[in-house]
């Protein structure tokens, strides 16, 4: 990449470019932006946004603009801004109720896109949900959530409603609770809680609907192996396996034939390992390491099916990356 960074969000354009923006570099909160061209390898600086930004949401929307919402700069934001594929620039848009960072955004069925819960100014742990329409270009209260969470994770189900699960709270504990937000009623509703505490985990879903859980960080700042899988149909979690590593801010992807490859993260230290993950057996197996260790990075799956690593820190508290590498599903490396 043309900068160093971590923390940043990568986001798969129309075009089957991806774009990445903001996170953090040796000297701070970065607002540079630049493009990825698979058809080239090579990268291309775009718009600067309109603030410096890392633990901020980015949500590609109907149209084809990217949704890039709060994050910690200097402060807890409560700005947003668009980006426009067509022009390469950034333009504001309505702000947040709530500043925050560190929270989950997920675009629903309706077009718009529903932020929950997060970091809030002076350590505080946020409940609050908002919507943001873009034919408006505003932000909405809705229903709180049952529990305070950051670093929660939130999946969009095939019926439309929407899974958030763990998370860390201001109270310093970390969570087992999971959440249903219904767009319909726009209420939350708990669901079956999951088997171990964890945040800074990752969650996918599944072709048949269910949610895998993997690794994230645990009560006494373990890192987690295990993971489990949640049933929409029943509310419930079971065992999926354990990784072959524990790590914590690591990607998870699912490819094209079904199986997730879980790559990098921490294990006491950034580790450069990946490993794939059967849904239909619950084993997981080693494949291809990265060149190197990093956690904080980010994973794009590409239209050819090849997934795309991006950024990251070598360590925690250590250097932030520029390099970026390719996934071969069909090489396993």
């Amino acid at each position: 990449m043309i900068e160093a960074r971590y923390g940043h969000t990568a986001t798969l354009l129309r075009d089957g470019k991806v774009l990445v923006a903001g996170g953090n570099d040796s000297k701070g909160v970065l607002a540079s932006a630049e493009l990825y061209d698979p058809s080239t390898g090579s990268w291309t600086a775009t718009g600067k946004m309109i603030a410096p930004r890392a633990g901020h949401t980015a949500t590609l929307l109907r149209d084809g603009k990217v949704l890039v919402a709060g994050g910690n700069g200097s402060n807890t934001s409560s700005s947003a801004e668009l980006y426009d594929p067509g022009t390469g620039t950034w333009a504001a848009t309505g702000r947040l109720i709530k500043a925050r960072a560190y929270q989950t955004a997920t675009l629903l069925p309706d077009g718009k896109v529903l932020v929950a819960g997060g970091s809030g100014n002076l350590g505080t742990t946020l409940t609050s949900a908002e919507l943001y329409d873009p034919g408006t270009g505003t932000w909405a209260a809705t229903g709180k959530m049952i529990k305070a969470r950051a670093y929660q994770t939130a999946t969009l189900l095939p019926d439309g409603e929407v899974l958030v699960s763990g998370g860390g709270n201001s109270s310093s504990s970390v969570l087992t609770s999971a959440e249903l937000y219904d767009p319909g009623t726009g209420t939350w509703a708990a669901t079956g809680k999951m088997i171990r505490a964890r945040y800074h985990h990752t969650a996918t879903l599944l072709p048949g609907g269910k949610v895998l859980v993997t690794g994230g960080t645990g009560s006494n700042g373990q890192w987690i192996a295990s993971a489990e899988r949640y049933n929409p149909s029943n509310g419930f979690w079971a065992t999926a396996g354990s990784m072959v590593d524990g790590r914590s801010y690591q990607t998870a992807t699912l490819l094209p034939d079904g199986n997730v490859l879980v790559a990098g993260g921490g294990s006491g230290g950034a580790v450069a390992s990946s490993e794939l993950s059967a849904p239909s057996s619950g084993s997981w197996i080693g494949t291809g390491s990265m060149i190197g260790p990093r956690y904080l990075h980010t994973a794009t799956l590409l239209p050819d099916g090849k997934v795309l690593v991006t950024g990251g820190s070598s360590s925690p508290g250590g250097i932030p990356l520029a390099i970026a590498e390719l996934y071969d599903p069909s090489r396993r490396s």
